[in-house]
């Protein structure tokens, strides 16, 4: 199937990447040249500017943003709209907010455009593992789009069949879903995000008592001395706690067992404040993941082990890069 790429960053070019493995036909075009030749190199084609690519693509055409939500991802559609014809599909594989998602599929409905926006999840490992795809939109237009869906996303793999669900009830345990109409994608991938925070917290907060067990403000026959890059390889085997996130944080600790390259500088995104604001508008109690942004906000005034574990998990899963020890030192934001 063809497909264009707007964004040709750490996600974006890595999902075009994977897509050609598997012998899809990637249009990709970036703000900047050399993502662009890099791709066409691997076997993509190359698109310098939006409207090279919308006459590249062959009708009915597909185009997945991979752009930073809000400005840049409402002047990208707003461009690909004006060069797209009826039947066409936009698709918006970034963090953006629901509620803009929901306002753009209306307006590009009037032109004959269909939305879909795709939460999606998988950061700089996605090229190899799969990406996991939360989807809205119009059911007929994501099931044309089932092919590429299906190629993102990570399979069932070796994780056992949950019990009792039945073979073959939908697509959830290849990787994706199609989770209702528009903006019910990003909902999902919001909340998805919110609860993130919430479990990053909880393995910084846990590792940081660990890791201030020798306080001399404990009595000294109370005080241990633990060897953190060691417990956490434990926990990946057999115990409760094992997660992607927590196998992570072991080669993390393993690289540095003091995090001592991580500033503790923990920045947020946005979808941890959504996730929040829904909270609200549901009058839902969501205590543990208003606690954890919250954390984040701290983490600008003053560092601590916790913070650099945060930092940490962000830069494994996502290459998100913090500032450097130096950068933050003395607390305040900068």
């Amino acid at each position: 199937m063809q497909i264009g790429i707007v964004g040709l960053g750490r996600m974006g070019g890595n999902m075009a990447r994977r897509l050609l493995r598997a012998g899809h036909e990637v249009v990709g075009h970036n703000h900047s040249r050399p993502p662009v030749e890099r791709l066409a190199q691997d076997g993509g084609v190359a698109a310098f500017t939006l409207e090279e690519l919308a006459g590249k693509l062959k009708p009915p055409r597909a185009a997945w943003l991979m752009v930073p939500a809000g400005d840049a991802t409402e002047s990208t559609v707003r461009a690909l709209a004006s060069l797209f014809a009826q039947g066409d599909v936009i698709i918006d594989g970034g963090n953006s907010y629901y509620k803009d998602d929901v306002r753009r599929a209306a307006i590009l409905r009037e032109k004959g455009i269909h939305y879909v926006d795709a939460g999606t999840s998988g950061g700089i490992w996605g090229l190899d593992r799969g990406y996991c795809l939360m989807i809205g939109g119009e059911t007929e237009v994501v099931k044309r789009l089932d092919p590429i869906f299906r190629t993102l996303a990570p399979g069932a793999g070796d994780i056992p069949r949950t019990p009792g669900r039945p073979a073959g009830l939908g697509t959830a345990e290849q990787g994706y879903l199609h989770c209702g109409p528009s903006g019910a994608g990003h909902f999902v991938k919001m909340v998805h995000n919110g609860i993130e925070y919430g479990v990053m917290q909880a393995y910084a907060e846990g590792l940081d008592v660990l890791f201030s067990a020798d306080s001399k403000n404990l009595p000294e026959g109370h005080r241990f001395q633990f060897d953190l890059p060691e417990i956490t390889e434990l926990w990946r085997r057999g115990s409760v706690i094992g997660s992607w996130l927590l196998d992570l944080t072991a080669s993390a600790l393993i690289e540095h067992p003091k995090l001592e390259k991580y500033s503790g500088y923990v920045q947020d995104s946005g979808e941890g404040r959504w996730t929040i604001q829904a909270a609200i508008e549901e009058s839902v109690p969501a205590n543990v993941l208003s606690a954890a942004l919250f954390s984040r906000f701290r983490s600008r005034r003053e560092q601590s082990f916790a913070d650099k574990v945060l930092s940490a998990m962000r830069e494994k899963f996502g290459g998100h890069i913090e500032r450097s020890t130096s950068a933050a030192s003395g607390g305040g934001e900068r």
